[in-house]
């Protein structure tokens, strides 16, 4: 028994010897994350969550008030450009038109009669002038005869009336004609008037038809036959008729982060994918970039907003799909990803490793980083990273590396100057890489990660 005891407490002798020997050792070293910068596709990626919408379409609303009388399309069903889609009752719209163009009849009538009055009145015109030509040679002729005294004065006198009457009858007669004239052309005005006004009449009659104005789909049709319509403002209850999508051209409509938009240009490629289609995804290109901020909240554009209240704003992206599918439905919630950027087989490292140093601080001798004081910042920091190196000892120490940086991708960012490729670098923990110091003794957590070489996202 007591020689068991004995090797028992040899073994906890060895055994705390083992363990006060290696935390001895590792006294003064860092326990540290890190990876390998390799060459890889890189792909700057700018997501956005918004809704599948058709690129056209239209609400057509009530343009007279009044009930419906027909409905000829349901939601779902197709419809072709000019069809008739619905009905409002136009009965008085329709008596308005019948009565104005027999009005319109009864102008023409009119102007029928006024016409043969006004030919009636050249003809006594014509008339007039021949029995004056007459009367003109009967009167010269008179004053021959009386000047040699041939004629008496009583039969001289009489031509001279009669010639004088015929100058006043072709005088009444040309009047008679531009009354006439005057009479045609005024019933000409008021037919001018007839038609404007059936014009506007079938214009009301047209307002009570509604006509798909492209073909497409009904995607919502808010009322029933029967019920009462009314003139108003677009969507407002009682006077939208339906809504009509052209389907062809689809797109995803979503909202990006004020702080990425700024890489978001047209003609970007993108891809999109539906909530409601898992596994599909659909390609399509960046066709509108917004220009308003649009608050986050409530959906408003900054410049129409009334509050002066600071918070986090959107922009409006609309991605046009290159092949949409018939699945696609107005309003299903969709994610797009836009490829802002891409380079292929560029140096790429994990976006953690980067941090901002301080080159001239002095390095850690003998002492932790992680117990080493937090310094404060840096006058002149520098963006680099903590490349893993050995001394001339065999010990990892960290030595900081300038390095310039080009574009990000979901979880790596390029790096344009400062390293190599396969070159080591510390990635974490964040905690320690914040207060890591230049020289500093390093033992790997684990054994390095090495980068995907697959593109960026």
């Amino acid at each position: 028994m007591k020689k068991i005891l004995l090797l028992g407490l040899a073994v906890l002798t060895a055994a705390g010897l083992v363990t006060y020997m290696v935390v001895r050792q590792q006294s003064g070293y860092t326990k540290v994350y890190t990876a390998r910068a390799v060459r890889q596709d890189l792909s700057s990626i700018v997501s956005g969550t918004g809704q599948i919408k058709p690129k056209t379409y239209v609400n057509i609303g009530a343009t007279a008030m009044g009930r419906i009388t027909h409905l000829y399309v349901h939601e779902g069903e197709k419809v072709k450009a000019g069809q008739v889609v619905a009905t409002i009752e136009n009965v008085q719209q329709e008596a308005s038109v019948a009565g104005q163009q027999a009005a319109i009849q009864a102008a023409q009538t009119d102007i029928a009669s006024y016409v043969a009055a006004e030919q009636t009145a050249k003809a006594n015109v014509e008339r007039a002038q021949a029995d004056l030509e007459q009367k003109k040679l009967d009167w010269h002729r008179a004053q021959a005869l009386y000047k040699d005294g041939i004629m008496a004065r009583q039969d001289y006198d009489a031509k001279k009336a009669a010639y004088d009457l015929d100058v006043a009858a072709l005088a009444q007669a040309a009047a008679g004609l531009n009354q006439a004239k005057a009479n045609t052309a005024s019933a000409r005005g008021h037919l001018d008037t007839q038609v404007a006004t059936l014009r506007a009449n079938k214009d009301m009659l047209a307002r009570t038809i509604a006509i798909a104005p492209f073909d497409g789909i009904v995607t919502n049709e808010p009322v029933r036959e029967g019920e009462t319509v009314v003139e108003g403002i677009q969507n407002t209850e009682g006077s939208t008729l339906m809504t009509i999508a052209d389907m062809s051209v689809v797109t995803a409509e979503v909202k990006v982060d004020e702080t990425d938009i700024i890489n978001v240009a047209m003609g970007q490629p993108a891809e999109v994918t539906v909530d409601a289609l898992p596994g599909k995804v659909f390609k399509g290109t960046v066709t509108l970039v917004g220009d308003q901020a649009l608050l986050r909240s409530t959906g408003i554009a900054t410049s129409q907003s009334t509050t002066g209240t600071e918070e986090a704003k959107d922009f409006k992206v609309v991605v046009t799909l290159s092949d949409p599918s018939h699945q696609l439905k107005p309003g299903l919630s969709c994610t797009a990803k836009v490829t802002t950027a891409h380079k292929p087989n560029v140096l790429a490292l994990p976006i953690q490793a980067l941090t901002m140093y301080d080159p001239a601080s002095q390095p850690a001798t003998g002492k932790s980083s992680v117990e080493a004081a937090a310094a404060p910042p840096a006058p002149n920091p520098v963006q680099g990273v903590f490349v893993v190196q050995k001394d001339s000892s065999g010990h990892l120490r960290a030595k900081f590396v300038p390095v310039t940086t080009g574009i990000t991708g979901a979880t790596n960012i390029e790096v344009l100057s400062g390293l190599s490729p396969g070159e080591e670098v510390v990635t974490g923990p964040y905690k320690t890489l914040r207060v890591l110091k230049n020289g500093a003794l390093l033992k790997r957590d684990k054994q390095p990660l090495t980068l995907s070489t697959s593109t960026g996202s």
